[in-house]
């Protein structure tokens, strides 16, 4: 049997599978349909200072081969996520990870404050990429100047794992992905969802009460899936890729290009065990290889 175990940075995974922030709830909405025990890590939905309701419905559209959203990172704020979720979730026995995000940079710092006081929470995902809210997020991960203010703000409050997500929306990752490495990010998980619409034609308006939502699902694999192998190439901290995720062989083939570990999620509004299946496949890809340890699977794409 090969061995499953990843590290993200200080952080080890029991094994490289993780469910993306948005797509999972809490977690505790998926206990009926899988062993949450069984993958790696579960990062929660996004957390922000001050709570959000998120936008105006309507603020979900399907597209062929993927899905757009709004939804605008809707949540109750750290206070209430440390009063009221976390007791539920503390004792789950997996990496529970939380989503930062936030409008300013004091927004990020006081919400990722207060996640580090919760003891069973070991790591958080900064979120300087959502495309679905008006100030902050985006707008902070879209430039390199931006990334570092930001990441270099939290680090200085934050001890524990720091992952920081990128956006795609962007002419070079790879500054980005080196900008937030400099300062102090111990990982960095890609790509968050690409910008995008849809229209309808015979009301002649946009689908969205935002006009432009997030683009997510198989559609935007092959750009994910390069934009990963280029970032693994130019840092050294560990790369968690996703985007389009929806079997064992996707998670392998971000692995080959350089991911340590992978997230899934919009596939998990399809099959809200697929997980689970991952996790399964992975373990017999290497098997059927003859590889020892999923790291060997990290960046062995032959070129």
């Amino acid at each position: 049997m090969a061995e499953l175990k990843v590290n993200i940075g200080k952080l080890q995974l029991k094994n490289p599978v993780m469910t993306a922030s948005g797509t999972f709830g809490y977690g505790i909405e998926f206990a009926d349909f899988m062993d949450l025990s069984k993958i790696g890590a579960v990062i929660v939905k996004g957390t922000t200072l001050p709570a959000r309701e998120g936008n105006p419905y309507p603020r979900m559209a399907e597209t062929p081969a993927g899905m757009l959203n709004a939804v605008g990172l809707q949540n109750k704020g750290p206070e209430y996520f440390a009063e009221h979720i976390y007791p539920e979730i503390k004792d789950i026995d997996t990496r529970m990870i939380v989503n930062v995000s936030g409008s300013t940079v004091e927004n990020y710092v006081a919400c990722a404050e207060k996640i580090a006081a919760l003891d069973r929470i070991p790591a958080i995902e900064l979120n300087i990429s959502c495309p679905n809210v008006k100030q902050g997020g985006m707008a902070f991960g879209v430039t390199c100047s931006g990334a570092s203010e930001v990441v270099k703000a939290v680090r200085k409050v934050y001890p524990k794992t720091l992952i920081v997500k990128l956006s795609p929306n962007v002419t070079d990752i790879t500054e980005i992905a080196k900008a937030v490495e400099a300062e102090g990010a111990d990982a960095v998980s890609l790509i968050n969802t690409m910008l995008g619409m849809a229209i309808d034609a015979e009301k002649r308006k946009p689908v969205l009460s935002t006009v432009t939502g997030g683009l997510s699902g198989p559609c935007v694999k092959p750009v994910a899936l390069r934009m990963v192998w280029q970032t693994a190439k130019a840092v050294q901290i560990p790369v968690i890729g996703l985007g389009g995720i929806s079997s064992w062989k996707d998670a392998v083939e971000f692995m080959l290009a350089g991911a340590t570990a992978i997230q899934i999620g919009t596939y998990n509004f399809i099959d809200p065990s697929i997980s689970a299946k991952v996790v399964a496949g992975i373990d017999d890809y290497c098997n059927r290889h003859g590889f020892k340890s999923v790291q060997e699977i990290t960046g062995a794409l032959e070129i």
